[in-house]
C-alpha cells in the first residue's frame, strides 16, 4: 500500500514536471517586449516607415496589446523636443528605440546608452556619426540608410526639363542628411550641365520664402529629402506653379502630393525592412553583428497633372518607365 502510494507521488510529479517543461516555450512566446519609436516629424514618407515597422512585427508575431508595448512619440519638427523624447525613452529602457530620420537617430544614441538603437531614414549614418561604417555597426547601433543615387535624380531632372541650366535646392543645413543630400547635387549637377542655386530654411516657416527666392533664378527645384522642407512641401508647390518652375523630388510620396516626378524608395517597404532588424534583436542578436543596410529597389514616380500646371508636358518615353502614375 505505501508502495503504491509513493509510486503514485513519483508518476504525479514528472507528469507536473513534463507539464512545466511542455508550458516553458509558450510563456517565453508571451513574454511581452516594449518598442519606442521617435521620428523628427510627421509627414507621409516616415508615417509610411513607423506603420512599416509595426506591420512587420506583427507578421512576426509582435502584437500591440498583446505581448508588443509599443511607445510612438514625434518631435513635431523641434530638435530640442527629440531630445527629450530621447531621454524619457532612455528612462523607460525598452527592448529596442527605433529612431526615424537623421536628428531623431543622433539624440537617441546620444541619450540610449546600453539600449538598443536601430535607426531608419538615415541619409549618411557615416557623417551622422552614428555608425563608424556602413560595415562598422556599433554594440548597440544599427540600422537602414536611404542614401539617395543623386546621380540619377540629376539624370531625372535633365530628362524632364532638358533645356534646365540651373537647378535650385531648398534644405534645412541644420540637418546633417540634407547636407549631404546638397553635396550629392553639387558633385553630380555639372557632369549634366546645371548649376546649383542654394535655398536654406531653417524651419518650416521658412520654407516658402526659401521658394520665393529661387524664382527668377532657377529652371527646375529639386527637393532632397529634407524633414523640415517636405512637411511643407505645399508652399514649394505653390510657388512653382505660379512661377512655372518644375518641382522634382527625392521621395516619391512628394510626387503623391503635387511634385512632378521621384525616382527613390518605397518608404513603407524600407519600414518592413527595418522592422525585419528590430525583430532580430529582439531575438536575441546583437547589432555589431547587422550590417547597415541600404534600399536596392528605386521606383519612377510621375504625376502628369502636376506637370501640366508649372508649364511642363512629360513624354510618352519617361511615362511609360513609371512604376507609379499619379492620377
Amino acid at each position: 500500500m505505501l508502495f503504491n502510494s509513493k509510486l503514485r507521488q513519483l508518476l504525479a510529479g514528472s507528469v507536473l514536471a513534463a507539464a512545466s517543461l511542455t508550458a516553458a516555450p509558450l510563456v517565453l512566446a508571451a513574454e511581452t517586449v516594449s518598442v519606442a519609436i521617435t521620428q523628427i516629424v510627421e509627414h507621409p514618407a516616415l508615417d509610411a516607415i513607423r506603420q512599416g515597422v509595426k506591420d512587420e512585427l506583427a507578421e512576426r508575431g509582435y502584437v500591440e496589446g498583446q505581448n508588443l508595448k509599443w511607445n510612438y512619440e514625434s518631435a513635431q519638427g523641434s530638435p530640442a523636443t527629440a531630445a527629450q523624447i530621447a531621454k524619457k525613452f532612455a528612462g523607460d529602457a525598452p527592448n529596442v528605440i527605433v529612431a526615424i530620420t537623421t536628428p531623431s537617430a543622433q539624440t537617441a544614441v546620444s541619450a540610449a546608452r546600453g539600449i538598443p538603437v536601430v535607426f531608419s531614414a538615415v541619409t549618411d549614418p557615416v557623417g551622422a556619426k552614428l555608425v563608424k561604417g556602413l560595415d562598422q555597426p556599433t554594440r548597440w547601433v544599427t540600422g537602414t540608410t536611404d542614401m539617395l543615387p543623386m546621380g540619377k535624380h540629376m539624370d531625372l531632372v535633365k530628362q524632364i526639363v532638358p533645356s534646365a541650366k540651373t537647378v535650385g535646392v531648398i534644405f534645412n543645413p541644420g540637418e546633417a542628411n540634407s547636407v549631404s543630400s546638397v553635396q550629392q547635387v553639387h558633385d553630380q549637377a555639372p557632369a549634366r550641365g546645371l548649376k546649383v542655386v542654394e535655398a536654406a530654411a531653417t524651419k518650416s516657416a521658412d520654407v516658402l520664402a526659401a521658394a520665393r527666392s529661387l524664382v527668377g533664378k532657377v529652371d527646375v527645384i529639386y527637393l532632397p529629402i529634407d524633414n523640415t522642407v517636405i512637411s511643407a512641401l505645399e508652399a514649394v508647390l505653390k510657388v512653382a506653379e505660379q512661377a512655372d518652375i518644375p518641382v522634382i523630388a527625392g521621395d516619391t510620396d512628394s510626387v503623391n502630393r503635387g511634385a512632378i516626378a521621384a525616382v527613390g524608395f518605397n518608404y513603407y517597404q524600407v519600414g518592413r525592412q527595418t522592422g525585419v532588424m528590430v525583430e532580430r534583436i529582439l531575438k536575441g542578436e546583437s547589432p555589431k553583428n547587422m550590417p547597415v543596410e541600404g534600399v536596392e529597389k528605386m521606383e519612377l514616380f510621375l504625376n502628369p497633372k502636376a506637370a501640366e500646371r508649372m508649364g511642363i508636358t512629360l513624354s510618352p518615353e519617361l511615362l511609360q518607365q513609371a512604376k507609379q502614375i499619379v492620377d
